[in-house]
């Protein structure tokens, strides 16, 4: 069975420090790229971050620039979201997604291009 799951997620408080994890099952990730996304209730998905397959390229989108780390292990067949200085608008259910489009910086990470999806971990930050 093909899985995607997502885990790590949690209640932090503004300032903390998460450290998502994306780990496949049934599949290896190495031949895709993985995209992190989120969607807070009342408003639409949107792009967090990328990285290529190999891990050579990775992307951000500007509100997550300088604290938002993307990473992958392809020996563990995992890719990581670590998520520094959190505020209460990184409040969120996360998502990871495979793409085999690439990741490149500058470009907008768009859910179109993303085929099969985690099933979400929830991020809030909350005092």
């Amino acid at each position: 069975q093909l899985q995607l799951v997502e885990s790590g997620g949690g209640l932090v408080q503004p300032g903390g420090s998460l450290r998502l994890s994306c780990a496949a099952s049934g599949f290896s990730l190495d031949r895709y790229a993985i995209g992190w996304f989120r969607q807070a209730p009342g408003k639409e998905r949107e792009g967090v971050s990328c990285i290529s397959s190999s891990g050579s390229n990775t992307n951000y989108a500007d509100s997550m620039k300088g604290r938002f780390t993307i990473s992958r292990d392809n020996a563990k067949n995992t890719v990581y979201l670590q998520m520094n200085s959190l505020k209460p608008e990184d409040t969120a259910v996360y998502y990871c997604a495979t793409s085999r489009y690439g990741c490149y910086a500058g470009r907008s990470i768009d859910s179109y291009y993303y085929g099969y999806w985690g099933q979400g971990t929830q991020v809030t930050v909350s005092s």
